[in-house]
């Protein structure tokens, strides 16, 4: 897997040679649009607001609408002006307990690898971030834009997790909290006992993305049928308003009941069959 950056670790005088491979990637299905009369690609044109012409690559210029309506021009001279330092260096600046940190700030992991040299020193701040729980915070800068990270452990790997910034987080103020009569003991009681009815030990692979696999079941019967209507089917559900939250709440805990109790007995009747 090739490396999308090199560089180093860095935190008080030690450095570790990394490099930096991506840990996931968007497994998106991409669609081509289309002329309705004869199915030709169709391709996005770069055209001025101003009057509607197309404009090619060569006057296409940077700007920054610093006011409504007015616009400053950036040249690649104006970039190369922002001279941060350390730029091959993920700089770790804190560590702090993994659990202070809101989940909301992480959005894109990455893989370390230690580079040549750099294997005693990666295993030894693996180990110690695993033995803390502790993250590195770091900054780093990746592709001319420098990035708020912390520093993981990761199994036998460090990880870095690329974060946002504070001023990237939208104010939780500025969404309603709901209102309404306080929460009564027994309805916390038969959520929580729900709740627990419910939890399994963490395992991704029992999460599947149901929408694309369906998505690419409609493509093949699309193609197998010459590109015809398909049937329609019904509407789909929609979420209604809780009037009774106690009646929900034992429906809940009966569906949930039985479906473990069906989950226990699958695998007693597949040993009998064995047997």
């Amino acid at each position: 897997m090739r490396p999308i950056w090199k560089g180093s670790i860095s935190f008080g005088l030690v450095t570790i040679p990394v490099a930096v491979h991506n840990a996931s990637r968007q497994d998106e299905l991409r669609f081509r649009l289309l002329r309705r009369s004869d199915l030709s690609p169709v391709n996005y044109k770069r055209v001025a607001e101003v009057d509607g012409k197309e404009v090619p690559w060569e006057q296409i210029v940077k700007g920054y609408e610093y006011e409504k309506g007015k616009f400053v021009v950036l040249k690649d001279e104006d970039f190369k002006r922002v001279d941060l330092e350390a730029t091959d260096t993920i700089d770790i600046v804190d560590f702090v307990d993994l659990a202070q940190i809101n989940p909301m700030y992480f959005y894109r992991p990455y893989y370390l690898e230690a580079q040549k040299g750099g294997g005693p020193a990666y295993k030894l701040l693996r180990e110690v971030l695993a033995e803390s729980n502790k993250v590195g915070v770091a900054k780093v800068i990746i592709r001319t834009r420098q990035h708020l990270a912390a520093l993981k452990a990761s199994g036998d790997l460090l990880v870095l997790d690329l974060m946002r910034f504070s001023d990237e987080l939208v104010a939780p103020q500025k969404v309603k909290a709901p209102e309404g009569k306080k929460l009564g003991p027994r309805e916390i009681k038969m959520a929580t006992t729900l709740v627990d009815q419910m939890s399994e030990k963490w395992d991704p692979s029992r999460y599947t993305d149901d929408y694309r696999s369906a998505l690419l079941k409609v493509i093949d019967a699309k193609v197998k049928s010459g590109g015809k209507a398909l049937p329609t089917k019904g509407q789909p559900k929609r979420a209604t308003n809780v009037v009774d939250l106690m009646s929900v709440l034992q429906e809940s805990l009966a569906s949930a009941s039985s479906a473990k109790g069906r989950a226990r007995a699958a695998p007693r009747k597949s040993a009998r069959r064995a047997a």
